[in-house]
């Protein structure tokens, strides 16, 4: 008889455990399909958490009695935003656009001399010049084409980006109110021990954001006044890429350094050994005097954690998810230390 009455209660928590499971894969499978929404929301979110102090702090100021910039704080930022992309444009575009002007007038000049200097390398001679104009004719319509196409992906990256920027806002405004409704769905005893490591990884996460920030400021105004003095092309927009791309570890510096010694090396090899030698004095000063300092309560991961959360996030979510893979992988090391770590604490 005992059996019999177990058999019931234990057939109905099997079905649980199935349905349960193939919820989870459901969930999984919709997650993945709307994993560039998701992941949007997700760097939204967290440049959130960094920039509600900055507002704050900002709204706080006080010039006498006066609190000029209470309740105005996410204006200002918008107008220092706006301030700075205007600059850019200013300041970056307008040598890049000379130089693209001043080739395409050139184009027809330079290519017989071109051909010319081309027929003196070894087996070169045995191009025709004529089926060369066509290829060169063939491969610049071919790049219009593609260039009109890029511009369609250009326009929805900067969607995107809005998109991105007005949810940033509206979690800088609604973020609390939005996570405690997260919060109540867990039990009150959890709910206390899950707020206090979400806090935890948040400090984490900011300070190591902030860190990170610090650095790019540093390095985008450094390599800026070297590609100045060195009289490199496009020294604005190169030194504005280089801070920018500081944010992804170990890719970012990469692309950086060889996008800077290609255009280096447009006008001699003296500048492509300043932009070189600049590198290799920066990356010593970085890891042995600003790192320590500037990261004093980074983010506490091995190096090889760093570089596999970089992989994981590149390859699940490109650009972005190598973005925000160390903040992530900041956030899974607390939580891991927490419930598995910790679980019986």
């Amino acid at each position: 008889m005992a059996r019999m009455n177990e058999t019931p209660g234990a057939g109905r928590d099997l079905r649980k455990d199935i349905l349960f499971g193939l919820s989870l894969l459901l969930a999984g499978y919709l997650a993945w399909l709307v994993r560039d929404v998701l992941v949007l929301l997700y760097v939204s979110g967290l440049l959130a958490v960094v920039l509600a102090p900055v507002v704050k702090a900002v709204s706080t100021l006080r010039v006498g009695k006066w609190q000029p910039f209470k309740g105005y704080a996410i204006l200002l930022l918008l107008v220092l935003l706006a301030a700075g992309v205007t600059a850019f444009g200013f300041l970056a575009l307008p040598p890049v656009i000379q130089d693209l002007q001043q080739f395409g007038r050139e184009m027809p000049t330079r290519s017989p001399a071109f051909l010319d200097k081309l027929r003196h390398i070894p087996f070169a001679d045995r191009i025709n010049p004529n089926d060369l104009n066509v290829r060169l004719q063939s491969f610049a319509s071919e790049a219009a084409g593609y260039l009109l196409l890029s511009l369609r992906s250009w326009a929805g990256k900067l969607a995107t980006f809005i998109t991105g920027f007005v949810l940033t806002i509206y979690f800088i405004l609604e973020g609390d109110l939005a996570y405690h409704w997260f919060l109540s769905f867990f039990e009150p005893v959890n709910r206390a021990r899950l707020d206090a490591t979400l806090q935890r990884a948040k400090m984490r996460m900011g300070r190591w954001l902030l860190g990170q920030g610090s650095l790019m400021l540093i390095l985008g105004a450094g390599s800026t006044l070297v590609y100045l003095a060195l009289d490199v092309r496009y020294a604005y927009a190169l030194g504005v890429l280089t801070g920018m791309l500081n944010v992804i570890p170990v890719l970012g510096a990469a692309v950086s350094v060889v996008l800077a010694l290609l255009v280096a090396a447009i006008d001699s090899w003296g500048r492509v050994v300043g932009v070189a030698v600049f590198y290799v004095v920066y990356l010593q000063l970085e890891n042995s005097y600003l790192i320590p300092r500037i990261m004093k309560t980074r983010v506490g991961l091995p190096g090889l954690s760093v570089l596999a959360a970089l992989l994981l996030g590149s390859t699940l979510a490109g650009v972005m998810g190598a973005l925000v893979s160390v903040p992530t992988a900041v956030l899974v090391s607390v939580l891991v230390d927490e419930y598995l770590v910790h679980k019986n604490a």
